[in-house]
Order: structure tokens, then C-alpha cells, then sequence
């Protein structure tokens, strides 16, 4: 599940360092609501499903006015060799005002703050700065 997930990371991070426009990745579920948080966000531009192939998705990044991407950095937290888990009371401890972390949750992918509003833990994916 999560292999998709962390090829799209990788992929975005390449694509933005080559200064791409569109990136196209395959569609899966999970991606999808990792990309709905990205754009709700404004890390990227928007992303579609591609009109040539119904079974990939195009992802449009964005870039600042001087050329430098929106996502500065991709960390990851939690990996497969070493799960790392934040329970509600440790995420309210978390500044989300300097950095923006991805949660997997029992209700699916929420950003730091879905997760402080709805007091919910879960394994935190990525670190955006």
C-alpha cells in the first residue's frame, strides 16, 4: 500500500528539482487522497486523471514567482523497517504552524491539523517543509 505512496514522494521531490510541470503517476486510491491534501494545501497546482490513460494520474507542481518549488523538502517518518507511531495527547505537542506532517489514520490520510481537530493519533508518513 504504502510503496505507492512512497514512489509518488520520490517522484514529486525529482520532478521538482528537474523543474518538470507534470508528473504522471498510477492512479491508486491512496494517492489520490495524499494529492487531495497537497492541493487543499497549496503545495501543488492540481492533479487530474490523465484523458489518454484512465489508469494514471497527472500531477501538476507548482513553483514560486522566482522558480523555486513550493515543497522545499520531503522527510520521511515513519518507514516500513521502523514504524513510529503519535498518540492525540503527542501530536497536540507538535508545532504545525513551522512544518506540515501527513498522518495515516484509521479514517485514512489527514494533515496535523484534521488530526488536532478530531483528536485522532495515527502514524505520522512525511514531514513538508
Amino acid at each position: 500500500m504504502k510503496n505507492y505512496l512512497w514512489n509518488m514522494f520520490a517522484n514529486i521531490k525529482n520532478g521538482q528539482m528537474a523543474k518538470k510541470s507534470v508528473i504522471v503517476e498510477p492512479k491508486k486510491n491512496i494517492c489520490e487522497s495524499f494529492l487531495k491534501i497537497l492541493w487543499d494545501e497549496g503545495f501543488i497546482s492540481g492533479y487530474r486523471i490523465s484523458p489518454q490513460n484512465q489508469n494514471k494520474l497527472e500531477i501538476f507542481l507548482k513553483y514560486t514567482k522566482n522558480g523555486k518549488p513550493t515543497i522545499s523538502s520531503l522527510k520521511f517518518l515513519s518507514k516500513p523497517g521502523q514504524r513510529v507511531y503519535y498518540s492525540t495527547k503527542q501530536i497536540w505537542k507538535l508545532d504545525s504552524c513551522k512544518t506540515f506532517i501527513i498522518f495515516s489514520t484509521n479514517k485514512g490520510l489527514k494533515s496535523i491539523n484534521e488530526c488536532k481537530k478530531n483528536r485522532i493519533g495515527g502514524e505520522p508518513l512525511l514531514i513538508i517543509n
